[in-house]
């Protein structure tokens, strides 16, 4: 499998690659959002610290809210928040797995 960049820049191909492995057997966008959102959740190493509004956060999991959109739930002292995950700052270096979620912007439509 490709590793992370630090500029987290691939190709479209390969992009293009992961959106078929996530939507195949996808019926509609909702099944096709649970296919993106499977394989981050399989393939992103977690936790990872990442810095939100200037404030250092863990992203302990992701999950699938309402719409289909794939969030990050983040972690800084007692409080939680989810954070839509394409909105999401990556830390440099990002994580392992940081390509299912570029898969996911471009599927997107971002």
């Amino acid at each position: 499998m490709m590793k992370a960049k630090k500029t987290m820049k691939f190709t479209a191909k390969y992009l293009d690659k992961l959106i078929e492995d996530a939507t195949t057997d996808a019926y509609n966008e909702s099944e096709q959002a649970g296919g993106f959102f499977a394989m981050i959740e399989e393939h992103l190493s977690l936790p990872f610290v990442a810095r939100v509004l200037g404030q250092v956060v863990t992203v302990a999991k992701v999950d699938i809210a309402s719409l289909d959109q794939i969030v990050a739930i983040c972690v800084h002292g007692k409080s939680t928040q989810a954070i839509p995950i394409l909105d999401l700052p990556m830390p440099d270096p990002p994580p392992e797995g940081v390509e299912w979620i570029a898969a996911y912007r471009r599927w997107c439509g971002n």
